[in-house]
């Protein structure tokens, strides 16, 4: 618990330090943001913001396991992919975001290249989960047997792929106004330090080993030092932005999200833990075909935060409202998960 705590504290003053300290050295390198052209037009002002603010958030969170794990010496396989995954997703953002800026235009990496760096992250870490851990390739929910049905290793690889790049690409889609994607992350890392540790606790009682998860530990620390990083961030980053986290930050959130529920067992409750990162994604799907099969549009523009904005609701409003209905998600997530373990453990039936 105190490597838990530790871990979020020493992320967010790292964070919130290096965030500050790179805001100011952007700044002067006049290192902004480009605005892409299909956004509302208040957008506009916020041209020239410092990007690539989510590489504070990584160096934040990967510094603070390692000094958090190197405190007690305790290192795992499991937690170590994790930080890697997360810190190789940022890279590629961060190589996306300096073309941008550098560019001048708000168009870095192409898509394919982008998609063969993520791939490349994605295809890494599952091959290695798989094979250097004893990693439970059955399709899970809460734990790794509630659904019963094995994908194999080359399945479960494919699964982990495709629920990494989805999940980076969400959290990518939903970083459109100040402060959203970096507050929504702060809760749904909250419910993965809830499900690591008790997936911990309840796999080192030899008597009640219901998850198989003794790295369990490890993944809460990770997720509390992602929690503390965009906590430090955001104190920065909130409206008015002083400085945009760009995919350095929206690719590695995307991933460690991802990641944790692949590595917990929870892969099918991540889409609930992290609904407002699938509603934004799927506001864009639904406008794509839409407008190609009929001509018309569902909404105004998309992904949906922007038609909020265009319906006449102050930024703020947005913001605070989709923070609510994200917290809203995660509490609902936890709480399937301990009615799950209320339910295998008998105490629903006493």
């Amino acid at each position: 618990m105190i490597r838990i705590f530790f871990a979020a504290g020493f992320a967010l003053i790292v964070s919130w330090v290096g965030t500050r300290a790179l805001s100011r050295f952007l700044t002067r390198l006049h290192l902004g943001q480009p605005i892409h052209e299909d956004v509302p037009a208040g957008h506009t002002t916020k041209a020239g913001t410092p990007t690539m603010g989510g590489a504070a958030i990584v160096v934040a969170a990967v510094s603070s396991y390692l000094v958090s794990a190197a405190y007690r010496g305790i290192y795992t396989v499991r937690g170590l992919l994790v930080v890697g995954a997360i810190a190789g997703a940022g890279a590629v953002g961060f190589v996306d975001d300096l073309i941008k800026v550098r560019s001048e235009r708000n168009l870095g990496l192409g898509r394919r290249a982008k998609m063969f760096g993520l791939l490349t992250v994605a295809v890494t870490f599952a091959v290695l989960l798989v094979t250097q851990t004893r990693q439970h390739t059955e399709l899970s929910f809460t734990r790794w047997d509630s659904i019963g049905w094995d994908l194999g290793r080359f399945g479960w690889v494919i699964w982990a792929v495709l629920l990494i790049s989805g999940m980076s690409n969400a959290v990518n889609l939903t970083d459109g106004l100040d402060g959203l994607a970096a507050g929504s992350s702060i809760f749904a890392f909250s419910a993965f330090v809830v499900i690591g540790f008790w997936a911990f606790r309840y796999s080192s009682d030899a008597n009640l080993n219901i998850y198989d998860l003794k790295q369990g530990l490890d993944l809460a620390v990770i997720a509390a030092a992602m929690v503390g990083a965009c906590a430090g961030f955001l104190w920065w980053n909130a409206a008015p932005a002083r400085i945009f986290m760009g995919d350095t930050g929206s690719l590695a959130i995307g991933t460690g999200l991802a990641c944790l529920a692949l590595t917990t067992n929870t892969n099918l409750l991540l889409p609930l833990i992290g609904a407002l990162f699938v509603a934004e994604t799927l506001s864009v799907i639904i406008q794509v075909i839409s407008f190609r099969t009929t001509g018309r549009r569902v909404f105004r523009m998309a992904p949906i935060h922007h038609h909020f904005e265009l319906a006449g609701w102050p930024e703020t409003t947005i913001i605070i409202r989709f923070w609510m209905i994200s917290a809203a998600c995660t509490a609902a997530g936890i709480g399937l998960f301990y009615y799950d373990f209320l339910d295998v453990t008998g105490q629903l039936a006493r």
